[in-house]
């Protein structure tokens, strides 16, 4: 059974530090309310501190709902035709109100949960308490602030760098790029040691691990270009020996199986609140919200899609028994009759229990789109709702694997990236690559062949297409037309971020992204 006791923690305790310091029209102070000069005094405090920081990777601008459309509706994998006609605008690259309640909830609900590792930062380090769980405590800090503000630099670039706890009087200064990765890695590379390598269950299921910061700081060189800088991370990893693929690539989206061998780190959702609310307190819901919002006709909101180039990277080649790459079934609801593919005629994929031509039956529109079923409950249920209990997985080991070749072959290390590539296809039932076939040229398209069929949907693409250098000139621009018409309407010399709210321009007279 999930454990829920690291969650209702954090949520009990966000009230007490987001108003800690808010007094009524009389100035009066409630004796029976903590402060922060009240609070900070005991282990447990130190422990609900940094809870409260978890709880910021399942707010409405996190993981919860919209890094879904920022991460993956907006790169060419998936599409939106929302009849909210602004959010299916933010997904291609067109924004007029830079206050739009997507990107509102983004900055927000980051730079809260940024507030509160800030505070453990702050607070942590001078309590008497027992000192190696104080210094876990802190590190699992940097880790938050770390993921927190990778996210932050990946959508909006030059952000302010808060780095102490929240101060009106005083605002962080505005970091540019280069300053915010180095933040992040100073974090990370602080977080590695003193972070525990695993942990047996309990209240502690869904912490932050040795591995987690090593694999992220991987990903963050990774997006700088820093090849060897990453490939030494991830080599730790592998090394580590802690994790390795499952048997059932589906074991990574299901509820039943979350935690397993393969996650590094993930999201921890439930729908024991079921029916609770959006926000951030003891009574709101911790369910994850992707699959209501992109639950097929009839299921959900379908405010997300697959674009079809997606199901026919994985029609490029089948099994070695001659079947359809089992991913695809994993990934996507499609209509098998409308791809051309000389692999044999499978079933007919089901769709929340019934045949998707028969489900569609009549519906020429709805037959001819292809859905997201990564992350879909409907392997248990046949319907959605606004409380998954799917941990949402924000690194795994497969990704690392791929990230690793991909490091190596840049360093012209081409040879000993195929192992690595080869152990993702095994699972999958393909064929090995063959070693000395590829050229560093040719393995990089491969590689990329690889992250579209394993990792789609899964919040990587957006860090992929800007790695890649194909968000940076026209030819690459070009590329990603041909797949995803959305991208028309990409401008070089602004999309490649999104528009810092008005009101934060206008309250601390933060520089705009350019050209917005």
């Amino acid at each position: 059974m999930k454990q829920h006791t690291l969650r209702l923690a954090a949520l009990a305790s966000s009230l007490l530090l987001t108003t800690a310091c808010e007094k009524d029209f009389l100035n009066q102070i409630n004796p029976n309310q903590p402060t922060t000069e009240s609070f900070w005094k005991t282990e447990a405090d130190a422990v609900k501190g940094v809870n409260a920081a978890y709880s910021g990777l399942q707010q409405l601008g996190t993981y919860r709902r919209w890094l879904n459309f920022a991460f993956d509706l907006r790169s060419d994998e998936g599409f939106s035709q929302s009849p909210w006609g602004e959010l299916a605008d933010f997904t291609r690259f067109t924004q007029a109100n830079y206050d739009f309640e997507v990107s509102q909830n983004l900055w927000r609900d980051h730079y809260r949960a940024i507030s509160r590792t800030n505070q453990v930062l702050a607070n942590v380090p001078g309590m008497q308490m027992s000192e190696p769980l104080k210094k876990r405590i802190v590190a699992e800090a940097r880790f938050l602030r770390a993921l927190y503000y990778y996210n932050l630099v990946t959508l909006y670039g030059n952000v302010p760098l808060a780095l102490s706890p929240a101060d009106p009087t005083n605002l962080p200064p505005q970091g540019t790029e280069a300053q915010v990765y180095e933040q992040i890695i100073a974090d990370l590379q602080a977080a590695k040691p003193d972070l525990d390598v695993a942990y047996t269950g309990g209240n502690d299921t869904g912490r932050a691990t040795r591995g987690a910061a090593t694999t992220l700081l991987g990903k963050v060189y990774m997006q700088n270009r820093q090849w060897a800088q990453a490939s030494s991370q991830f080599q730790e990893v592998i090394a580590s020996n802690r994790y390795q693929l499952t048997a059932n690539y589906t074991d990574n989206f299901r509820h039943t199986t979350e935690n397993n061998s393969e996650s590094i780190f993930e999201v921890q959702f439930s729908d024991a609140k079921l029916g609770g609310n959006d926000g951030d307190d003891a009574t709101s819901s911790e369910g994850g919200q992707r699959s209501q919002f992109w639950g097929v006709p009839g299921a959900g909101f379908v405010d997300g899609e697959i674009r079809p180039w997606v199901v026919n990277e994985f029609l490029k080649e089948g099994t070695t028994s001659g079947a359809r790459d089992p991913r695809l079934a994993a990934t996507a609801f499609y209509n098998r009759r409308q791809f051309t593919t000389t692999l044999p005629v499978d079933a007919d994929t089901l769709v929340y229990g019934t045949g998707f031509l028969q489900r569609f039956k009549g519906n020429a529109r709805d037959l001819s789109r292809v859905y997201w079923r990564k992350y879909q409950t409907d392997y248990y249920r046949t319907f959605e709702n606004f409380d998954s209990p799917i941990n949402h997985r924000v690194m795994r080991y497969a990704d690392v694997l791929l990230l690793q070749a991909e490091a190596l072959n840049e360093q012209n290390q081409t040879s000993n990236a195929i192992p690595l590539i080869n152990q993702v296809r095994t699972r999958a039932g393909l064929a090995p690559l063959t070693a000395g076939a590829f050229t560093q040229a040719t393995l990089r398209t491969q590689i990329m062949h690889e992250r579209v069929t394993e990792l789609a949907g899964e919040g990587q693409r957006w860090f992929d297409l800007k790695r890649w250098g194909l968000l940076e000139n026209q030819a690459g621009l070009d590329q990603l037309k041909a797949r995803d018409a959305d991208f028309n309407s990409f401008r070089l010399d602004r999309s490649r971020l999104l528009p810092i709210p008005q009101s934060e321009v206008d309250l601390a007279r933060y520089q705009q992204n350019t050209n917005w």
